[in-house]
């Protein structure tokens, strides 16, 4: 099971039903919208889709819409754009004109009071550049150190200038409207510079939607500014994206895998969500297969920690959207089967807190750990409880069971888990039951295995973890009167009044009779214990067990008619049970 989460970016070479359906059935965990192309109506159209495709395939997918931002832009340019020679003088102007040679507008009127002579200057994400030599007035006169041809509509940016620019624009508030029409799971808020910043979005999605439905905000980092904040945003996010595109732009390339690490490391001791995003697969938005730096690159982000991996052009407009997710998911179950101890090494890291949740949602991985669980299960109302044990990476799967389909959805960017739906309880024990019964359903744990329950008991404080439980995944048969030290594992025999041949009892067999009998002494000797329906002090069964020394839990009455002929069992004698399957006790 892949435990790192895989974003795809829906666009025109994606967004048929067709396919929606082959990206979930081959990985996509979210699907991310870019609110700065298309149109709403199209974007509309895309959340059904992938709503009913999700549904078709039987598996949740988040939505990410991701709002544009105060992206500075150059504005319409004559025909197919003009050509920028090195060398030569361009003016950038506020003024409301068509873009020829010579003259470039720019859609930012308060662009001349943001530079000064000698800043650079970048158009069309990096591959052009221009040095200011003055600012007149509304004219910006620059000179073209690297050229190439510009377009209309072309991405600015101004490496560590500080713009003033509102971090929410009116486009970005009706988009956030659409969002929450949409029951959008999480939005992602682009060019943060504070945390203030991110909280005026928590505001406005607080003033806009009800409590119950409220989507999660992701911080996206991609200005100096952010970095130079990364605490103070990571604080007030519920999840960071590494936009490595426009932070290499506006900082330098050589500085984003040293800030990618840096952010991911804050992000993993914090507990929140980080996506590491741009350029992964990038040369596959035109070739069948990646580069072995792209490779690399997938394989290092996870390394690193990374919660999830994010697919843009690659997904969104290139020639093989379903052939770049499914290299990245090879890429990362490769990274993942050899990889998993480091990345999980965090759990052996106990936390430094006085938050009982957070000590709670620690020891249960620790316990898992020592227990060889193989599992973690997180009944959950908020989602908190499965993003606290993710936090600590535990190396077996997290299953989170929530009653409300949104955070189910919203759970699907977590590293590590596994979200499913319950009914809503108010009883601890059939919290516990009802979270045990939907993860034996998922088939993601089996009959007889371990796992570590953690939670908050009914009727405790809303996001309060304060419970553990270690439970068998699997039903009592019997319980009876244990013979014996040590549990063992192995076939039933169930004995009628024909009695088999002594050498067809084999050394693994635990023989089932309602009561034992003289006759029966040969096949004991066989066998690796029994199961007696009468039993008593004195009795046969009773005798027959300490003369052999042979494991048994007898005296367990008509509960010998629940288990079938060849069925594998556990007998527990310390305490008296016998289990279906083999179990860890």
């Amino acid at each position: 099971m892949l435990r790192t989460k895989i974003v795809c970016t829906i666009g025109p070479a994606s967004r048929s039903p067709e396919l929606l359906r082959e990206l979930i059935a081959n990985g996509m965990n979210v699907a991310r919208l870019n609110f700065s192309h298309g149109t709403l109506d199209v974007h509309a159209e895309n959340v059904e889709r992938i709503s009913a495709a999700s549904a078709a395939v039987g598996r949740p997918v988040a939505i990410l819409m991701d709002l544009q931002g105060p992206k500075l832009r150059v504005g319409e340019i004559e025909g197919d754009g003009v050509a920028l020679t090195q060398g030569q003088e361009v003016v950038l102007t506020t003024r409301q004109i068509r873009g020829h040679q010579g003259e470039v507008p720019v859609q930012y009127p308060s662009l001349p009071q943001l530079v000064e002579p000698g800043d650079r200057i970048l158009m069309d994400d990096g591959l052009l550049e221009v040095v200011v030599l003055s600012v007149e007035g509304g004219d910006i006169r620059t000179r073209v150190v690297t050229g190439g041809r510009l377009t209309s509509n072309k991405g600015l940016n101004l490496p560590r200038a500080h713009s003033s620019i509102p971090a929410i624009t009116n486009k970005d508030r009706a988009d956030v409207d659409f969002a929450l029409a949409h029951q959008a799971d999480w939005i992602a808020l682009s060019f943060v510079r504070s945390g203030g910043e991110v909280l005026e979005l928590k505001e406005l999605i607080r003033h806009r939607c009800t409590a119950s439905r409220l989507p999660r905000v992701v911080a996206k980092i991609e200005k100096p500014e952010a970095v130079e904040n990364i605490e103070a945003i990571i604080a007030a996010a519920d999840g960071i994206m590494v936009a490595r595109g426009d932070l290499g732009i506006e900082t330098s390339p050589e500085d984003v895998p040293l800030v990618q690490k840096m952010i991911i490391s804050k992000c993993n001791r914090a507990g929140v969500p980080v996506i590491t995003a741009t350029q992964m697969l990038d040369s596959m938005i035109r070739n069948p297969r990646p580069t072995r730096a792209e490779a690399s690159d997938v394989a290092n982000a996870i390394l690193d920690g990374t919660d999830a991996l994010m697919l843009s052009g690659e997904t969104a407009a290139g020639a093989y959207p379903l052939l770049s997710l499914q290299t990245m998911v090879r890429i990362a179950q490769r990274t993942e089967a050899e990889g998993l101890s480091s990345i999980s090494a965090p759990v052996a890291r106990p936390p430094v807190t006085r938050d009982i949740a957070e000590a709670v949602s620690h020891a249960a991985c620790e316990t898992a750990m020592h227990l060889g669980a193989a599992a973690i299960i997180t009944p959950t109302a908020s989602g908190q409880t499965a993003r606290m044990v993710s936090k600590y990476r535990p190396p077996m799967p997290i299953i989170a069971v929530t009653p409300s389909p949104a955070v189910r959805r919203q759970l699907c960017l977590m590293w590590g888990v596994s979200p499913l739906l319950a009914k809503r309880t108010d009883n601890t024990d059939e919290m516990m039951t009802d979270a045990v019964s939907a993860a034996r359903a998922s088939g993601i744990v089996h009959p007889g295995e371990l796992v570590v329950l953690t939670a908050g008991a009914a009727g405790s404080a809303p996001m309060s973890t304060n419970l553990i439980r270690v439970h068998v995944m699997e039903r009592i048969l019997a319980e009876g009167t244990g013979f014996g030290t040590h549990p063992i594992q192995g076939r039933a025999r169930v004995l009628g009044d024909l009695l088999p041949d002594a050498a067809d009892i084999h050394s693994s067999d635990i023989l089932v009779v309602r009561q034992t009998t003289p006759e029966m002494i040969p096949l004991a000797e066989r066998a690796a214990g029994l199961v007696v329906g009468a039993g008593g002090t004195g009795s046969h069964a009773t005798q027959l067990c300490a003369e052999l020394g042979l494991p048994a839990i007898i005296g367990v009455g008509d509960a010998v008619s629940a288990i079938k002929d060849n069925q594998t069992l556990t007998l527990d004698p310390q305490r008296g049970l016998v289990y279906e399957g083999s179990i860890r006790t």
